[in-house]
């Protein structure tokens, strides 16, 4: 997300000043201006969230002062949970992969990568593996999707290639799989969301789009749930949207939440699912606007709860973009899961990824399942 577009949403009109009878004509009437609406109003505007402090954090990414870390993913190692890796993107640089020590374990140079998701067991080139897309925006005109083979042993990342998918410029990508195919899911800055199977068995990758749908603004964030087949989108000024995640599914959206200002504050941002049982769970979304983050639960888009990460031993996170949740074991330093977040603000350091026990925030919620 650019910086520009972190003001959409949070604008409010400063009425034309009032004519000064003394001035000239010529300032008889004042331009119109905005101002932002200062976060201290917006929280105190918003509906109240609970707080939790983070347990971790990555090293910053290599680009200071810039908006440029920008989305997380999670593999979780269950033979060896506390040697789970993250990966996160640098928007202006590439990609790295951090050990829940927060240490940089790799990075590649992948130019602007934005949004990026990943697959464990996928059938590739010499073997089922780890397998990392990342929405390719070194073209802006052309979105494509950069590939990744992930190895858990060295935490080392090998570039498999790019592969098309669409026109226009790449913002937001998830993964999601089914009996015949693994896609990717890349929405397009204009809300346009391409399906696009995948096939990365082969010496070159290949893709082509299967389903396309649309959302009338600007989107990025999403996140798509294999157990309900559902795809969850993002809009950023206008709230939380669900698809049918299906290849052959309806493409007409169901909206689950408004950035009112209330719930969510635009920006609406990251999407995560914190997928529990058989089809339970919830599902967060980012609320960039007030520094929080939304919680509705999947069985019935029902509104949970929200959320904040505070300072502690370890800082909060602000302005948020992209977070990711794994329920799970990820050893006794997080308990029930990890959640990752994007933080925009990292003190005097360029910006970085914090790391927070789902069983803290479930805990704050009052969340039991």
């Amino acid at each position: 997300m650019t910086s520009s577009s972190r003001l959409r949403g949070r604008l409010s009109p400063v009425p034309a000043c009032a004519l000064i009878l003394s001035l000239a004509p010529a300032l008889s009437a004042c331009a119109a201006a905005e101002r932002e609406i200062p976060v201290a109003t917006r929280i105190a505007n918003a509906a109240p969230a609970v707080t939790v402090t983070a347990r971790g954090e990555t090293a910053p990414v290599g680009t200071n002062n810039a908006d440029a870390a920008d989305d997380p993913a999670i593999w979780r190692n269950a033979a060896d949970p506390a040697a789970s890796l993250i990966v996160g993107t640098d928007k202006k640089a590439g990609l790295y992969v951090y050990g829940l020590d927060g240490k940089v374990r790799d990075f590649l140079d992948a130019g602007r990568v934005n949004n990026v998701d990943l697959r464990d067991d996928v059938p590739m080139a010499g073997g089922k593996g780890i397998l990392v897309v990342a929405s390719d925006r070194n073209d802006v005109a052309n979105a494509r999707l950069a590939l990744f083979r992930l190895d858990p042993a060295s935490a080392k990342l090998t570039a498999l290639g790019t592969v098309p998918a669409g026109t226009g410029e790449a913002y937001g990508v998830c993964l999601y799989r089914d009996a015949a195919a693994t896609y990717a899911f890349i929405v397009l800055k204009d809300g346009t969301i391409h399906q696009v199977a995948l096939d990365v068995a082969g010496a070159t990758p290949a893709a082509r789009i299967v389903r396309t749908m649309k959302l009338g603004t600007q989107s990025e964030g999403c996140a798509a749930d294999e157990r309900t087949g559902r795809l969850y989108v993002a809009e950023e000024d206008v709230g939380l949207w669900r698809f049918d995640a299906a290849a052959n599914g309806a493409t007409t959206p169901v909206k689950i939440a408004a950035a009112d200002g209330k719930h969510i504050v635009a920006d609406a941002e990251g999407v995560a699912i914190a997928a529990i049982g058989e089809k339970g769970g919830y599902v967060l979304v980012s609320s960039q606007g007030d520094n929080a983050y939304a919680v509705y639960r999947i069985a019935d888009d029902s509104y949970v709860g929200r959320f904040r990460v505070v300072d502690g031993t370890i800082g909060g996170s602000e302005e948020t973009d992209g977070i990711e949740l794994v329920p799970g074991d990820f050893g006794p330093a997080y308990p029930g899961g990890l959640f990752v977040a994007q933080d925009g603000h990292n003190g005097l350091h360029a910006q970085n990824f914090k790391l927070v026990a789902w069983a803290d925030i479930a805990a704050a919620l009052g969340i039991r399942d």
